[in-house]
């Protein structure tokens, strides 16, 4: 469900490289001319960009970037050519370094990836920090939340649509249970929501609906207020339905009280080549205005017409 418009002719990783130390020269950068080399390459068309930039011209392209542009078009063309592993291992870092109890990045990661995804950032993040993602998350974070993200982010959960339905009406009845109680950081919930494959996890959240009247994050929401019930929705929401997570994500980061282009930059880079199309008709029937509108409405210059190479915007 990727958006990008990458060329039916793709020019070699030479050329485009030569392209680029040319917008990299003169009196000017030349940003148009990035935009349209690296907002239509795929992320293997990108890393060899990168692995061709360093051969040549002895430079790590990510550095020349961060050189050459600023502001948010720094961010999120940086963030766009960082290999998707490498991506997550540095929100992942970002993330556990200005921890928030309302910081949901770590959710996304553990959530929306799959467990090969979550594993090569893992490695990824070893590599860069030399220490593991868990590590950093169980140091960071307190209480419940460390309870609950230590965990999601090391789990390696099944990836089949395999369901056992009579598991699912027990976890349901279970989860039933220990939320009535209101014990929401019971290790039972905890350990179904990091361990089970997805498609178990919806069958179980089904017969929850279908058997006690309510979705989950219905009598999730007793207190409003509460910061770990807050993770423990957007937990769910990340790992049964991503394109509506991430629809609100852009929702609230494109508001009128002001854009959150941290996060608007981070949804479009990070779901661009996974659920962009899905994201954007949820954006759109939520929102009566696309999520295109939205931007061009909300961001100027380079920045605007990065994110809309990104999402995939016909004239981009």
């Amino acid at each position: 469900m990727s958006t990008l418009r990458v060329p039916q002719q793709v020019p070699p990783a030479s050329e485009d490289c030569e392209q680029l130390k040319k917008a990299f020269k003169g009196w000017g950068t030349n940003e148009d001319l990035i935009i349209s080399i690296l907002g239509h390459r795929n992320a293997a068309q990108r890393k060899v960009i990168r692995q061709t930039y360093a051969e040549a011209y002895g430079e790590d392209l990510l550095k020349e970037l961060e050189k050459e542009l600023t502001s948010d078009f720094e961010r999120s063309t940086l963030l766009w050519t960082l290999d998707p592993a490498e991506r997550d291992a540095f929100l992942a870092n970002e993330a556990t370094k200005k921890w928030t109890k309302s910081n949901q990045v770590l959710t996304e990661i553990a959530c929306s990836r799959s467990s090969l995804e979550r594993l090569l950032a893992r490695q990824a993040y070893h590599s860069r920090y030399k220490k593991s993602l868990k590590e950093d998350v169980a140091h960071h974070t307190t209480g419940d939340f460390r309870k609950l993200l230590a965990p999601l982010v090391s789990s390696y959960r099944y990836e089949g649509d395999e369901v056992n339905l009579t598991l699912a009406k027990s976890e349901a009845k279970l989860l039933h249970e220990k939320i009535s109680d209101k014990a929401y950081n019971d290790e039972d919930i905890i350990r179904i929501l990091a361990t089970r494959n997805k498609a178990q996890i919806n069958a179980t959240l089904n017969h929850y609906k279908n058997e006690f009247g309510n979705d989950i994050n219905k009598d999730l929401k007793a207190d409003p207020k509460d910061e770990y019930l807050a993770i423990l929705r957007a937990t769910i929401k990340c790992l049964v339905r991503p394109e509506k997570y991430f629809e609100k994500s852009l929702r609230l980061a494109i508001n009128k009280r002001g854009t959150d282009e941290g996060a608007l930059s981070r949804v479009v880079t990070t779901r661009a080549e996974v659920d962009m199309n899905l994201i954007k008709e949820q954006y759109h029937k939520r929102n009566s205005v696309t999520l295109d509108q939205a931007i061009k409405k909300d961001t100027t210059g380079d920045y605007e017409k990065m994110l809309l190479a990104l999402v995939g915007h016909e004239d981009a």
